[in-house]
């Protein structure tokens, strides 16, 4: 895994290093530049495949094409040997130097070629052409900009913050959508001006002229079955079983140490199942664990390394190693992202890295097979609607609104008072209500009245729309499946999973988002992945023999800390100082007698106040770090 950052307008050596450096964390293994005229390309490298001679910028044998990557291209032997039969030279033995020979071959088009994780850049020096790429599901990240004559791209936006050209200017419509999703949706960013690649796309910058182009989508309708087997359950399995092995299979390659992250759920133990089955020696899993045990999961992972009898490594932590933590974790995050989660990630990433270099994990697994609790209230919903509005809101409401507050993870007046909150939304957008902090109501309470006057409420739910137009003709499952493929898991986990892991040098790869395994699991009908109310119905249906049953068909827990806790307790002190008067109202940005009832709210035990204080709590981390 790396980082790459550069300019193609005005810039120069010195501002490259600098641009470069922010991103040391990424790749802390060597570093590398290309400087020619009014382009600059800076990598800093964490070796993972061809440790000697692997050093970027990679060029052609003429040296007209220069390429910087981050990520893995996983079929890169396969099209290594057909570029040297068709008399490509190569100096490396690293996947990147394809690319420079593949877009030889075949222009634009080499992407198509590419079965990995990545965000690229890549300059052709005959025809004055940048090309930008990401990978199809958004494993890797990738910013840009156009700023005074120059075009500005980083792994990461603390890079682009470095180019003098680049202003610092908080984007309110940007920080109005944070707020409800608790991330800032592809391809925004917080800032004016500095914008996401969205995955899937490549951008074409030539003769000052920026262009964005899509090279795939997601997609339902398949050519993988027949009519005659499409209602055939068990060519579905049979073909997931070879399809998931391949995608573990292929991301077993490395030339440094590897390792599973294991959590004792069924996607990671999936993962470790397929590693373990296809290496000759024991394979090594991590987990971590938590004394509050309603947050623990570390005996769960413990049953399945012993029973798939892997080389397992835990560590259990005390309330005080993620306290100590979370004021560090902006350093990290230079975009506001109030996913808790974050915290046991970087603390997981970090306890690996101390055996290896590279980690396989199970994200993807929920939005592709409909493991979300999301799923089964949305069949939920339908039985709910049928009831008189009358009694759903003034009877059924304010008994769920009345009920006793528990700080415990997922708990059931959580989860009755996150339903009915969304429940007047049509099912894709109330199922953003239910994932994310603050509703659009509370949008006038808690922003500053001049604030609210410039954000487009229409606008805050356009980025979910614009994607319902790609998809109206398919089910409503499936748009819920697309969504969350496209908003929650390329904006929130991935994004986790990359700043968490990358901080600590290591790198995650998620063979459930190969691409031709996703094509293959979008193809299955969704009553095979929700039935009745079984979530994940056919991923456990295949590993029901392979695993222990109490782990297959035990309730999904989240990877969570008790944040509504620790505000309550120990991080009391610490959420006061970000919220001090002064300090909010110097900044103009909320409402502080709105925060004010938020904190009483919850300090009292009357509202579990934990995901809107959370939000706001990382936004004024976030606000100290970068900003002032």
């Amino acid at each position: 895994m790396c980082g790459i950052t550069g300019y193609i307008g005005y810039g120069n050596k010195k501002i490259l290093e600098k641009m470069t450096e922010s991103l040391k964390h990424r790749g802390p293994d060597e570093q590398g530049f290309f400087v020619k005229d009014e382009v600059g390309f800076g990598h800093c490298r964490l070796k993972i495949i061809d440790l000697v001679t692997g050093k970027q910028p990679i060029f052609n044998e003429d040296r007209s094409i220069i390429v910087i990557f981050n990520g893995e291209i996983y079929n890169f032997k396969e099209l290594r040997k057909k570029l040297i039969q068709q008399g490509h030279k190569f100096y490396t033995r690293s996947d990147t130097e394809v690319i420079v020979h593949l877009y030889e071959e075949k222009g634009e088009e080499f992407i198509q070629n590419l079965n990995g994780m990545f965000a690229l850049a890549l300059w052709d020096e005959k025809n004055k052409k940048l090309i930008l790429a990401r990978d199809r599901l958004g494993q890797k990240p990738l910013y840009y900009a156009l700023a005074g004559q120059a075009l500005i791209f980083g792994s990461e936006m603390k890079a682009l913050l470095q180019h003098p050209n680049i202003k610092k200017e908080l984007d309110f419509q940007s920080l109005a959508k944070y707020l409800i999703y608790e991330y800032v949706p592809v391809p925004h960013s917080i800032l004016k001006n500095i914008y996401k690649l969205g995955p899937g796309e490549y951008l074409v910058y030539q003769n000052n002229s920026l262009k964005i182009k899509k090279y795939w989508d997601i997609k339902f309708n398949s050519n993988f079955k027949s009519q005659s087997k499409t209602q055939n359950p068990n060519y579905y399995l049979k073909e997931l079983d070879k399809r998931i092995d391949k995608a573990v299979k292929i991301r077993l390659i490395s030339d440094v140490p590897l390792g599973i992250f294991l959590s004792g759920g069924i996607d990671s133990a999936t993962i470790a199942y397929y590693a373990q089955r296809n290496s000759s020696q024991r394979i090594k899993t991590f987990s971590i664990g938590f004394t509050d045990k309603s947050f623990d999961e570390s005996r769960y992972a413990k049953t399945v390394a012993k029973f798939l009898k892997t080389e397992h490594y835990e560590q259990i932590l005390e309330a005080k190693d993620c306290l100590d933590l979370i004021p560090q974790i902006v350093d990290f995050l230079d975009e506001p992202l109030a996913d808790a989660s974050v915290v046991p990630t970087y603390l997981l990433s970090k306890f690996a890295k101390k055996k290896v270099t590279v980690a396989l994990g199970g994200d993807g697994g929920d939005e592709l097979f409909m493991g979300y609790p999301t799923f089964q209230a949305h069949k939920l919903a339908k039985i709910y609607q049928r009831i008189p509005l009358i009694i759903r809101k003034h009877l059924i409401n304010q008994i769920i609104n009345h009920l006793p507050t528990s700080f415990d993870n997922f708990s059931f007046d959580f989860k009755l008072k996150k339903f009915i909150s969304g429940f007047e939304y049509q099912p894709e957008i109330r199922n953003q209500i239910w994932l994310g902090s603050f509703t659009p109501k509370q949008l006038h309470n808690i922003l500053n009245p001049q604030i609210c006057k410039e954000i487009q409420q229409t606008n805050i739910f356009n980025d979910i729309k614009n994607y319902l137009n790609i998809i109206n003709r398919e089910s409503t499952e499936n748009r819920l499946i697309y969504l969350y493929l496209k908003n929650y898991l390329q904006d929130d986990v991935l994004v986790k999973t990359d700043r968490a892991s990358m901080a600590t040098g290591l790198e995650v790869r998620a063979p459930f988002l190969d691409y031709n395994l996703v094509n293959f699991v979008n193809s299955i009908p969704h009553k095979y992945k929700l039935k009745r109310w079984q979530s994940k119905y056919i991923l456990k249906k295949l590993m029901e023999n392979k695993l222990p049953k109490g782990i297959v068909y035990r309730t999904k827990k989240g990877f969570g800390i008790p944040v509504a806790r620790w505000i309550n307790k120990e991080l009391k002190n610490f959420t006061l100082n970000l919220f001090k008067k002064s300090k909010i109202e110097s900044e103009g940005i909320f409402n502080y007698t709105y925060i004010q009832q938020l904190l009483k709210e919850h300090f009292s035990g009357r509202r579990d106040n934990r995901k809107l204080l959370w939000t706001l709590m990382v936004f004024e981390m976030w606000l100290e770090k970068w900003m002032k």
